[in-house]
Formats: C-alpha cells, structure tokens, sequence
C-alpha cells in the first residue's frame, strides 16, 4: 500500500480567513471518518496572513478517489470558494519509504537510514 499525501496552500482575504475555517470545521472532522484517512489538517500559516495551510495523509490512491468524490471534499470546495478564493496550490506525493527523523541515538538524519541499498 502506498500512503498519498497532500500538502499545500489556500489564500483567502485575510479578514475571511477565521470563518472561512470556522465553517470547514465540520467538514474536516467528517473527512477525517472517511476510511483510509489518516490526517486532514487545515490551519493558519502563521508567516502569510490569509493562507491556509493543507496537509492531509491517505491509505491508497482508491481512499483519495472516495474522498474526492463525497460530501465532505465538494462542500469543503464549495465553502472555502465563498470566502473569496484568491489562490491554491496544493500537490498530491506517493509515499515509497516512510521512517522517523531521528536514529535510535535520537540523532537528526536527512539521509533514509533504513532504506536497503
């Protein structure tokens, strides 16, 4: 199975961007009980006033396909448009290796430790 994960951004006007995320609240917990999710985050980018930012993990490809297809994606669209939309940009990455940052000597690793040559 590989993990899909989707990251990036959505700018509204930044005096929408507190009840734009208000009113996606409940669409994110209800995509978070779709099967094979394993995160969905939206947040405030802290440096770039008005910017959402998305992070979400799914199971599979066939999870991500549900997801695009139920109500709590079309709504989410649809709700986050009403606010005034100004940008996304978001990108799907398949997942090959997945291992923790830190060694068994809790040492920081850019390199994938784990990985068989």
């Amino acid at each position: 199975m590989t993990t899909i994960i989707i990251s990036g951004t959505v700018d509204l006007p930044p005096e929408n961007l507190e009840a734009a995320l208000a009113a996606g609240k409940p669409l994110i917990e209800g995509a978070l009980t779709e099967d094979g999710c394993l995160d969905y985050d939206w947040c405030i980018e802290p440096t770039h006033p008005g910017r959402i930012r998305v992070f979400e993990r799914w199971e599979s490809e066939e999870a991500l396909a549900a997801h695009f297809q139920s109500k709590w994606y079309l709504e989410m669209r649809d709700t986050i448009g009403s606010f005034g939309l100004i940008a996304a940009d978001t990108a799907k990455y398949r997942v090959d290796l997945s291992e923790p940052v830190y060694d068994p000597t809790m040492t920081p690793r850019a390199d994938f430790f784990t990985a068989e040559d």
